[in-house]
């Protein structure tokens, strides 16, 4: 699942983040602020109807994203339990 498809509250977990093409600048700025393989994240808030940013948190930190940068992060769904 991508990360710009979660459900507003859902918890989930980056899988990865995927490169569109060799040397991805965006990908590996995602990858510095933190969206490495089993890091938690959550969708705090997204813009109306579908629309940008999607505010995400990562740890204690929370970011602003399009919504074409967070496809380029894959997510599962943590347990609840």
């Amino acid at each position: 699942m991508r990360l710009s498809e979660l459900a507003k509250g859902a918890a989930a977990l980056v899988e990865s983040v995927q490169d569109v093409h060799d040397a991805d600048a965006i990908a590996q700025r995602l990858r510095d602020l933190g969206f490495v393989p089993g890091e938690p994240v959550r969708v705090v808030a997204a813009g109306p109807w579908g629309a940008d940013p999607i505010l995400i948190q990562i740890g204690s930190t929370r970011f602003a994203l399009r919504r074409a940068e967070a496809n380029r992060v894959n997510v599962r769904e943590a347990d609840r339990s």
